[in-house]
């Protein structure tokens, strides 16, 4: 890990209502701030984050900085130096910094850049970070990068609410996902999308909004101009898992959702899923969920 301690941990930054960290050169904004005057002994704390969308002329330039920070680029374009060295960012770039870390993060016009940011303290926050490949001074690149910032809006939505200590409890939780979501979503070859995770992206979209009459990979691969066994290694390769168990478990998740949200008997649930009978889909489902159907209709008829 490439970030340092904060130089004293015995010390806390100054309480502050307008913090001087938070840049002015934005036209649209929504910041939340939680703690500005931290204990750095915590295992985790949220400090403070939110949207920015910054002007053309955007440029923040720091030696150094009380936090530890995450910034996620949802659109248009920029210009990163950390550590001494040069990076371009772009919709799905990621970067981290933190005490120690000198930083210039500038905007490159036409339009500015529309990005979240994260900043939170504690001991477990640079194990989180390298964990998420964020530790090394450089900017990772995610895929479904929504994803990410559907998180992070979660964490304003609920920050905005100032319920005191739960709503920091919240936040931390949610920063722990953020990482995790992170680190699943990392596209680690190459400094670009690749033409291939674009593809995944399609394939998987396409699963999303089809899988209700989607029964074999053929059918998703035909869809996508691709062959099959193409498309299997594109999911074992980007969704650690089989084109087919993806799509089987899409159903599936659906299918529990009709037995145990509306109480859907296990036949009529095969028949919306395109199956032939119930046994073909009771084997299926239990494939997934290690459990017949029916044992999840009859858990929801005990507790109604």
């Amino acid at each position: 890990m490439s970030f340092s301690n904060p130089v004293d941990r015995n010390s806390k930054p100054p309480a502050m209502t307008e913090p001087d960290f938070v840049s002015r050169q934005t036209t649209q904004a929504d910041r939340y701030y939680l703690d500005l005057n931290p204990d750095l002994d915590t295992d985790l704390c949220v400090v403070c984050g939110g949207f920015e969308h910054v002007q053309d002329d955007y440029v923040i330039q720091r030696r150094e900085f009380p936090y530890y920070a995450i910034e996620v680029v949802a659109d248009g374009t920029g210009e990163l130096t950390m550590g001494g060295a040069y990076h371009e960012i772009a919709p799905g770039s990621i970067f981290a910094y933190g005490p120690g870390v000198p930083h210039k993060i500038e905007n490159r016009p036409p339009g500015g850049m529309r990005k979240y940011f994260l900043d939170f303290v504690g001991r477990e926050a640079i194990p989180m970070l390298d964990a998420a490949g964020l530790g090394e001074r450089k900017p990772i690149l995610v895929g479904h990068m929504g994803e990410v910032t559907h998180l992070m809006d979660l964490i304003a939505r609920e920050s905005h609410s100032n319920d005191g200590q739960i709503t920091q409890d919240l936040a931390v939780c949610m920063l722990r996902a953020v990482l995790l979501k992170i680190r699943q979503r990392r596209i680690t070859d190459g400094t670009r999308i690749p033409a291939a995770y674009q593809t995944y992206e399609n394939a998987r979209s396409y699963m999303d909004a089809n899988f209700k009459t989607l029964n074999t990979i053929e059918q998703v691969a035909q869809a996508c101009n691709v062959t099959p066994i193409y498309l299997s290694r594109l999911f074992k390769r980007y969704a650690e898992t089989g084109a087919y168990r993806f799509l089987l478990r899409r159903r599936m998740n659906y299918a529990a959702e009709l037995l145990l949200e509306e109480g859907v008997r296990v036949r009529d649930v095969a028949e919306i899923l395109g199956y032939a009978d119930a046994f073909q889909f009771s084997r299926a489902f239990k494939r997934i969920h290690g459990v017949p159907p029916k044992t999840i209709l009859d858990s929801r008829r005990k507790n109604e």
